[in-house]
């Protein structure tokens, strides 16, 4: 088998997409800046934020952070950026990253007092601000979730929260995450794996009023920080499961069960890599990827229908080639739909589990077709396709789709020399000789320039904006205004102003007049 080589189609593996309304939640970030070692995780923080916003606002589809509020916490909480769609205005987001940037390093703030607490409770007020004066009945962006971040005893915030909000209304609030950022010095990418938060954190929650305070420790670097901000780009949608794995039903003898007797598995599915594609076109998003209408597609995010794939056969592990695998890998999970009960979950988290243990323990794979959504006009030709799923060592299975018939091209693969001179095997021997060799890829020690390249297209200085005519915001959305900076107190509701009203530049009321939004390193980039 020639495990090497990987066939690219020009087919992604995607399920296909309808549209709906988004169900991502709005988000509120909270930083707490009376850290000791603020000056250093004020650099770090503001790249690994903007790196996964220009993500965010780059990715065709419904946006996957759809609003964006912001507070630092300072003597008191300041709001600097209230809620605010990412996708219409990078400039504003560039200009409060700016101002974050800019905030006063070491040693000007005290540490303690209720200014966490105070800012999660405006962000609740603002939060139902704008969901009075949103469209009235729209089930879309219903629920808000908080991130703090913070150098203090997570736990210990954990617990002031607890005690403050066990008055105040919670029924709009997802969860609360109480990140502990810790200083490591010298770390390396691979360590830093362990310590990113994962779907499923090894954390100790704290009930509260039936919602559980998340608590986490994240590494002072852009790499642990990214990728806390990028599970923001994750599917949160848990109204349904995302997809039903039907196998033969070994539950009842063959004598007596009906040949249509399945198990079913009901699983979420989740991506692994955010799909080049969807970047591929231009910064506003105007440009779609691949048609996903093609029943040879498929696609993870937004999860939209419910998908079905029926195992025909189990395949040994050694005698599948690479070369007829194409497009996306999706990770697929046990499901944790809330609308089923505990029982359900717990009986099929334990079915999820047997499967993956059991293909391990054979060294097999899993043959699936996927079953049609819904008759179309040539409702009598069903074009079937077939996908791969591939046991690990952890509780979770990988979907890839694989070719069939009529994708397939003709190929021939010679079979080696069973010998070379000499001279041409010592030259090729000593070239790989000098490679440096390591014993697994960590796609973390890689870089492509991505995010630079990004942030050059998105970035708008705010003086063209200025060029608006009168009565045009940069930002449909209503967002909240504050009386005043320094305390956030929640004002009636008004439209955006521009990005040049919004934000008074940092450097007005420091050293500089004239200072750029974007680091030195992307000024020169674009030059």
């Amino acid at each position: 088998m020639h495990s090497a080589c990987v066939l690219k189609g020009p087919v992604v593996s995607t399920f296909p997409a309808t549209k709906v309304h988004c169900q991502q939640p709005l988000r509120i970030l909270i930083v707490d800046v009376t850290s000791p070692s603020w000056a250093n995780t004020c650099s770090v923080l503001s790249e690994a934020l903007e790196n996964t916003l220009c993500l965010a606002h780059s990715l065709t589809g419904p946006c996957r952070v759809p609003l964006l509020s912001l507070y630092v916490v300072q003597n008191q909480q300041e709001c600097l950026l209230p809620f605010t769609q990412v996708k219409e205005n990078f400039a504003r987001i560039q200009a409060c990253i700016s101002e974050l940037r800019s905030l006063p390093r070491e040693g000007c703030f005290l540490q303690g007092g209720n200014g966490v607490v105070q800012a999660v409770q405006d962000g609740l007020q603002q939060f139902k601000q704008y969901s009075r004066h949103t469209t009235a009945g729209s089930s879309a962006n219903s629920s808000v979730e908080i991130t703090i971040l913070t150098s203090q005893s997570s736990q210990e915030m954990a617990k002031q929260l607890e005690k403050k909000l066990k008055d105040v209304d919670l029924v709009s609030l997802r969860s609360i995450q109480v990140i502990e950022v810790l200083k490591r010095d010298f770390l390396q990418p691979e360590d830093v794996e362990q310590h990113m938060p994962a779907e499923e954190p090894d954390s100790n929650d704290i009930a509260i009023l039936g919602m559980d305070i998340d608590v986490q420790t994240v590494e002072d670097n852009v790499i642990s920080l990214e990728m806390l901000f990028k599970s923001w780009l994750h599917d949160y949608s848990t109204e349904r499961e995302h997809l039903h794995l039907l196998l033969p039903s070994g539950g009842f003898s063959h004598a007596t069960a009906p040949k249509t007797t399945l198990m079913c598995l009901k699983c979420d599915l989740q991506e692994r890599l955010l799909d080049p594609a969807l970047l591929s076109g231009t910064a506003d998003g105007t440009m779609r990827a691949a048609d996903v209408s093609s029943p040879c597609q498929m696609a993870a995010w937004p999860a939209t229908v419910l998908h079905k794939l029926r195992v025909v056969k189990a395949l040994k592990s050694e005698g599948v080639c690479e070369s007829v695998l194409y497009g996306l890998p999706f990770i697929i999970k046990p499901t944790s739909c809330w609308q089923l009960d505990w029982d359900e979950l717990e009986t099929n988290q334990h079915a999820f589990h047997a499967l993956c243990h059991s293909l391990l323990k054979r060294k097999w794979m899993l043959l699936a077709r996927r079953e049609p959504q819904t008759t179309g006009p040539n409702w009598n030709t069903v074009v079937h396709s077939y996908y791969i799923i591939v046991p690990s060592d952890s509780a979770t299975l990988l979907v890839k789709a694989i070719a069939v018939r009529e994708l397939l091209l003709p190929s021939t693969f010679p079979a080696l020399l069973p010998e070379h001179p000499e001279r041409v095997q010592g030259p090729v021997e000593s070239a790989l000789n000098s490679l440096e060799v390591e014993v697994a890829y960590n796609p973390l020690h890689l870089k492509s320039n991505l995010y630079k390249y990004l942030k050059s297209t998105l970035y708008k200085p705010l003086h063209s904006v200025r060029s608006c005519p009168s009565g045009v915001h940069s930002c449909s959305v209503p967002v909240l205004q504050h009386q005043s900076r320094a305390k956030a107190t929640v004002a009636p509701l008004l439209m955006a102003p521009s990005p040049a009203q919004a934000f008074r530049p940092a450097a007005a009321r420091r050293d500089s007049c004239e200072r750029s939004l974007l680091p030195k390193e992307y000024e020169e980039f674009l030059q």
